[in-house]
């Protein structure tokens, strides 16, 4: 009897794996827990945007609205940035979609939950956040395929 032949991961690509589990461990906690108990994660939208206002840049509301937008955007930079690195053979465009389609679940389930609600904004947000993570991905990897890695990378190679 013989066993099958094992294939084995590409450099990097387990630690991508354990990393996209991880963070999507921490995303699912903070955006489904009851908004009482991750208004403490997401509590720093709400402080910046008070000294945003104390400063007289722009209203409490103002600010907070974008800092919210932003803070949507970033949370999904790394879902695009690390699935690449897990599944190789992905498209540009798939990565978007994975993306986009995982924002709709979270906006979904948010939905279900009587302290929470879902928005459009969030879901433009997470995916837009996923396109920049994705594009950063590829001219990383375009970077370190080419040989313009940074000085202190290609020194120790």
């Amino acid at each position: 009897m013989t066993s099958p032949t094992a294939v084995r991961a590409r450099p990097g690509a387990v630690a991508a794996r354990v990393a996209l589990a991880a963070y999507l461990l921490f995303v699912g906690f903070t955006v489904w827990l009851p908004a009482t108990v991750s208004a403490k994660v997401t509590g720093l939208v709400g402080i910046v945007a008070r000294w945003v206002a104390d400063a007289g840049i722009a209203s409490y509301y103002q600010s907070a609205f974008v800092l919210e937008i932003l803070a949507n955007v970033v949370l999904f930079i790394p879902v695009g940035l690390l699935l690449p690195f897990v599944w190789s053979r992905l498209r540009l465009w798939q990565i978007v979609l994975i993306g986009g389609l995982m924002s709709v679940l979270i906006e979904s389930v948010q939905g279900l939950m009587p302290s929470r609600f879902p928005t459009l904004s969030d879901v433009i947000a997470n995916t837009t956040g996923t396109l920049i993570g994705a594009l950063a991905a590829m001219v990383l990897v375009w970077m370190f395929a080419s040989g313009r890695a940074p000085e202190h990378h290609r020194s120790a190679a």
